[in-house]
């Protein structure tokens, strides 16, 4: 059982991990390991959430999956969802990294598009890496979520 005060901190400070987390991952496709501190801050906040206010909030009030009444979360059904994050992450990492072989560059090279007058910014440079964190981010959220999972179900 957790306390008031455990479930407050958890309110206040997941937001912040989860946008810290979104702009290391969004500032790690020009530096290297965006993906996965992205991913490993996501997975702390989905733990503080699973230890201040269980699965079964986890489940259907942040991931919006339905909850049987009573029995709470399938964790078979959970852990085979964080199992399939894992697999599409890992499908999309090594896919972005075969994508430069079609056009006969070297594996894993990297390229560089600029955006003029984007509304807000002005200018916006997108680099192809971030496709591979973005695998490399649902490979290590997928991945640690099984592992909570399973662990916790201990």
């Amino acid at each position: 059982m957790t306390t008031v005060i455990m479930r407050t901190t958890a309110r206040a400070i997941v937001p912040i991990i989860l946008v810290v987390a979104i702009s290391l991952f969004f500032e790690g496709h020009n530096l290297p390991g965006g993906g996965f501190i992205g991913g490993v801050l996501t997975v702390t906040a989905f733990a503080i959430i699973y230890m201040a206010f269980g699965l079964d909030f986890l489940e259907r009030g942040i991931l919006g999956r339905d909850v049987d009444p009573g029995k709470g979360p399938s964790r078979d059904r959970v852990v085979v969802a964080y199992r399939r994050l894992f697999a599409y992450g890992f499908a999309i990492a090594v896919g972005s990294g075969l994508v430069p072989l079609l056009f006969g560059r070297p594996f894993l090279t990297q390229t560089y598009e600029s955006l003029e007058g984007v509304p807000i910014y002005g200018y916006l440079g997108i680099a192809s890496a971030l496709v591979f964190d973005f695998g490399v981010y649902c490979v290590v959220v997928g991945g640690l979520l099984t592992i909570l999972s399973v662990v916790g179900a201990e």
